[in-house]
């Protein structure tokens, strides 16, 4: 599938030059805060390895899909969070090191959720083959939020004035990779982009649309802040298609399995960013200023 090389080959490298100019903005008592309200991180973890699969699985019965499909769209609500998730969250004002905590632990748990949920669904659905530990892909991943965002914070932690003037670059950076890569992925899908729509276009978007509005809804009904909710949104919303693509092709071996999330892949950046953009404009509005005890925080 040709969306797969501009999605394993350009995306990632993108990401990592962002995770980088995320790492900018970051500090430890970021993540110290976090550790101080787990709460958010245990809601996201929930919907993200109990609720997702399950709404997955009512979706593929409802609307019956054949066995090949049913098991891509399990394997698509297996599949941790992108780092995406931390891109739009960073775009929306989200809390961006709760994404990055919560992408770091689902790419470890997607080590042993993927092959357990993926294997139920080829087994359910009396489909045809086998997931193994993709260890290899889970590191990748790891990598590529981990690396960049050490490094940016390094040189934030030595050169604070540069980590300044370099948010409002990494910020367009990340609006042009969007479009780069929406615009990409239609383009080279535009032969089969109908007919994979037909087939799964509707489940996928009311799968994401979902995953989007719950975990928004969840942290919000438990009291988080505007900025825990809009990254719990993108966290769960927003799944690593790159590994479930490369799991359903060279694993299985079936391009069928891979279209689920090769639709997904179109359809999370359009329906994120509409969604970003309707919880900013009526949620709760965000400082743009920190407050005194964060500042004592950032200053540790």
């Amino acid at each position: 599938m040709n969306s797969t090389g501009l999605i394993t080959a350009g995306l990632p490298i993108a990401l990592a030059i962002i995770m980088f100019g995320l790492g900018l903005t970051l500090t430890l008592g970021d993540f110290r805060r976090i550790g101080r309200e787990p709460k958010a991180v245990v809601v996201a973890l929930i919907l993200q390895l109990f609720l997702l699969p399950t709404i997955a699985f009512g979706l593929v019965k409802i609307f019956d899909l054949s066995p090949l499909l049913a098991v891509g769209v399990m394997l698509l609500a297996a599949s941790p969070g992108g780092t995406t998730a931390n891109l739009f969250s960073h775009l929306f004002r989200g809390d961006v090191a709760l994404n990055i905590t919560l992408t770091a632990i689902n790419s470890l748990l997607a080590v042993l959720t993927i092959p357990i949920i993926t294997n139920f669904a080829i087994a359910y659905f009396d489909a045809e083959g086998e997931v193994g530990l993709q260890f290899g892909k889970v590191m990748q991943v790891i990598v590529i939020v981990l690396v960049p965002v050490a490094v940016g914070m390094i040189v934030r932690r030595y050169s604070s004035a540069f980590a300044e003037r370099a948010d409002r670059p990494v910020r367009i950076f990340s609006i042009a990779v969007l479009i780069m890569v929406s615009i990409g992925s239609l383009l080279s899908e535009r032969q089969n982009l109908a007919e994979y729509a037909r087939q799964v276009g509707l489940v996928t978007g009311i799968f994401c649309l979902c995953s989007l509005a719950l975990g928004y809804a969840g942290a919000r009904l438990l009291k988080l802040g505007q900025p825990q909710a809009i990254a719990t949104s993108m966290e769960v919303g927003i799944h690593n298609t790159t590994v479930a693509l490369t799991i359903a092709l060279s694993v299985l071996g079936s391009s069928e399995v891979a279209i689920p999330s090769a639709v997904y892949s179109i359809l999370m950046y359009v329906l994120a960013t509409a969604f970003g953009f309707v919880v900013v404009r009526n949620g709760a509005p965000v400082p743009t200023t920190r407050p005194a005890t964060e500042q004592k925080i950032r200053n540790i």
